[in-house]
């Protein structure tokens, strides 16, 4: 009738997840180069479409930088 669980007590917590693995770690790291990568090209070229160099170089930098930290916080928060 109620949606809780009724063999676990309050106390107990649920069971760890495993560890990542090597794989996944790479897979972190290379999804935050390619973030990186994708936004310096994108500044470069809109830099020398405009010659307006290094303005959006440096603002592709920072949403590079942004977009790679928000896919590995995603990534690592499937193993807490």
């Amino acid at each position: 009738m109620n949606d809780r669980d009724e063999s676990a007590s309050p106390g107990e917590s649920k069971a760890p997840k495993p560890l990542p693995s090597a794989a996944a770690f790479l897979g972190m790291g290379l999804s935050a180069a390619v973030c990186v990568g994708i936004g310096l090209a994108l500044g470069l070229w809109v830099d020398s479409a405009l010659h307006t160099a290094p303005a959006f170089l440096l603002v592709g930098l920072a949403l590079g930088l942004v977009a790679a930290a928000v896919g590995v916080v995603t990534q690592i928060r499937t193993y807490l």
